[in-house]
């Protein structure tokens, strides 16, 4: 009878470890995720940091998101190809109502598109009037010495070189915040060129992404091109000041974006989708965005919209403060209010 007795108090203990093991084992499967998410080249910095982060915080989540365009973003969440996208230019009515997936977009910081340059003999910020860039890549202005130019950089030295203008040649938010920008600024730019993240450019060379751009500008001798701030920084780039809706002629922080959010912040429609650019106020950075990440909203599988749900939370709580250290301004307090009630709507 001892020896039963032993041998059943042997198997229980064997038997309980075993099956709280197995449990262990399902409850770590279970909290495993991959995400795969692709879009904009724009916001690539901060969200590989974020990214990183909250993976190394929560073992067995892993992010991978490919800088692809905001582009390419917006037709692979649409399609159902990736978990989530991301753009700097907001989806059109059209591209809404084609998607075979209902998408939310979630504003996540704000930034800057600069213009940057290459020009030989010349260095320090030079001042661009709305106008003038418009015109560089509508072909109209062809010259750095052009008088439009020299007028607004007294005392500068421009050489009598022809002008190559670089713009991004794949389905660019970038694109869409500069030409949503220039639309406003120039008839003539609106009518022949007009907005969106792929347009038809009269003059100049493709290339591909923030990072093509910016190498392309920093190889080319008398090059024109734009870029979000944070890459011309760490490529260190000469980049313009820019003339705002004020008239004053702005270099491009992060208090010239949050200036220029202001105003939007107070009236963000429930849907996020808004135009900051040229924005009011003296010290308004010109070209200015949000940036906002491509949630589906009726997810089939419960498990990544909980992961989904659990980073952008961690994205307000963590993450924003983490954007001035990179270049990018955060989402205003009254916009990070309205974000946390549509996080906690998805399912």
């Amino acid at each position: 009878m001892r020896i039963a007795a032993a041998m059943l108090i042997a198997f229980c203990v064997t038997g309980c470890k075993q099956s709280a093991n197995t449990s262990a084992t399902a409850e770590n499967q279970s909290s495993a995720q991959n995400l795969n998410g692709a879009g904009a080249t724009f916001p690539n910095p901060i969200y590989s940091k974020w990214f990183s982060e909250y993976a190394a915080a929560h073992p067995g989540i892993h992010i991978n998101y490919q800088s692809v365009g905001s582009g390419a973003g917006i037709r692979q969440v649409s399609e159902g190809t990736v978990d989530f996208g991301a753009s700097d230019g907001p989806m059109t009515d059209q591209q809404i109502a084609e998607s075979k997936v209902p998408v939310i977009h979630i504003p996540t910081v704000l930034g800057a598109v600069v213009p940057v340059y290459n020009i030989p003999g010349v260095t320090g910020n030079l001042n661009f009037a709305p106008d003038v860039i418009a015109d560089i890549y509508l072909g109209k202005i062809t010259k750095w010495n052009d008088p439009r130019l020299a007028k607004d950089n007294p005392g500068i030295k421009f050489p009598s070189t022809a002008i190559l203008p670089v713009y991004r040649s794949d389905g660019s938010g970038t694109t869409y915040i500069f030409t949503d920008f220039l639309s406003k600024v120039s008839p003539d730019f609106a009518k022949n060129i007009g907005k969106s993240t792929s347009v038809k450019w009269p003059v100049g060379i493709g290339q591909k992404g923030n990072e093509g751009v910016a190498g392309m500008v920093r190889q080319s001798p008398s090059s024109f091109g734009y870029v979000e701030l944070i890459y011309a920084l760490q490529n260190k780039m000469t980049y313009g000041a820019v003339r705002n809706a004020s008239g004053k002629f702005v270099l491009a922080t992060t208090d010239g974006v949050t200036a220029a959010a202001a105003g939007a912040a107070k009236t963000m429609p429930a849907d996020y989708r808004v135009s900051i650019t040229n924005a009011p106020g003296d010290t308004a950075y010109p070209i200015s965005s949000f940036t906002w990440l491509l949630i589906p909203t009726h997810s089939t599988d419960a498990a990544k919209t909980q992961t989904l749900k659990d980073f952008l939370t961690w994205m307000l709580d963590h993450g924003e403060s983490e954007a001035s250290s990179m270049d990018y301004a955060p989402l205003p307090a009254e916009v990070q209010t309205m974000v946390r009630k549509s996080i906690a709507d998805l399912h």
